[in-house]
Formats: C-alpha cells, structure tokens, sequence
C-alpha cells in the first residue's frame, strides 16, 4: 500500500469540483492522487509536493486520496468506517466541512446544527453523529471556545446578506467573538477586506 508520496506537481486538474487532482513525478513514476480544494489552491507545478495517502484497492481500480496533514487521513480513514461513506463521500464531506466542525458536531450529538454550520446535508451529517460518537477518542484536538446555536444564527443572517455559505463559515470561523451579534460585525470585516 501506498501511504506517503513526495514528488514533482506536474499536473492539477480542477475542472471537475468532485474529482480534483493532482499528478505527482516522483523518482520517473506519475502518481494521480484525488485531493481536497484546499491542496489544489496552494499547488504551483515544479513545486515538491509532499502527501499522506489513503490507497483504495477495488476490483476495477487503484485509486489515491492525498492529505496534507496526517491527522486529515486519520478523519477520512474514520469516515470511511461509517456504513454507506465510501472513499469519494468521505473526500466530498471533508471538502464541505472543517474536521474541527465535525469534531464538534459529533461531540455535541447535534447533528442539524453540523449540518447548518458544514455545509454537508442533514442525513450525512446525522449519519455522522452516529457513526462516530463511540469511535472518537481524544486524539483529535479542537479550538476551545466551540461553535453552538450563536454560530448558526449568525451563519444564517450572513447569508440573508447575500454572501454564500462557503464565504460566510469561512470568516465565522476567523472570528474571535462568541456572541452572534459580535461575531456577525466580525465577519463582515472580514469579508470586507476580500
């Protein structure tokens, strides 16, 4: 099995939001490696791009999914122990949503509001509630502070201000408030200097 890659970027592809890629020269041997966004938005080809990957061996294909972080592969290795989330479910769920959000939801046992706060829909959330609640241990650090009901109202009038819930999570989750109101001044600042 195929666990880390280090090698050359010579070619990323995303063109497809579900199947990003990127293709890694290491030693004469182009590996295709599916990748989060967030991989894809930092990657200039020439540049040495270090992996963790998670290998899928199927009847019909060998397939890769790379990580930055190994923590990142040890949440997707979790997700997939969840009946239904096959390789492409758990790479879209951590797409959508930050393990820390996860990691909270499943903590709290409130599965809409992981839904409201990730982005990911009510069922898969549920499904994640349940599938991990016994599995998580105290391996996986979270920020202290949490996000709780004031971060869903706050989502929700960011959004009633036309900014799409990708762009207004992402400047909840630099705020340093924890009141709705505050947190909602915060993140228009934020979203201000885009």
């Amino acid at each position: 099995m195929i666990a880390y890659l280090s090698g050359k970027l010579i070619y990323q592809s995303a063109f497809l939001k579900k199947d990003n890629f990127v293709v890694l020269d290491c030693n004469g041997v182009g590996y295709k490696v599916f990748v989060a966004d967030k991989i894809l938005n930092g990657a200039r080809v020439g540049e040495t791009m270090i992996l963790h990957v998670y290998t899928q061996v199927a009847e019909t294909a060998l397939d890769l999914y790379g990580f930055a972080t190994r923590e990142e592969l040890d949440f997707f290795e979790l997700l997939l122990t969840i009946s239904g989330i096959g390789p492409r479910s758990a790479m879209d769920i951590l797409r959508k949503a930050k393990i820390e959000d996860l990691v909270k939801g499943v903590e709290s046992g409130d599965f809409q509001l992981l839904a409201k706060v990730s982005g990911i829909g009510p069922k898969t959330a549920e499904k994640i509630v349940i599938g991990l609640k016994d599995k998580l241990t105290g391996g996986y650090t979270v920020e202290s502070g949490g996000w709780n009901n004031d971060f869903g109202d706050a989502l929700e009038a960011l959004i009633s201000l036309g900014y799409n819930s990708t762009q207004a999570r992402d400047a909840l989750s630099r705020c340093q408030a924890t009141d709705a109101g505050e947190k909602i001044k915060e993140a228009l600042k934020i979203l201000g200097k885009k």
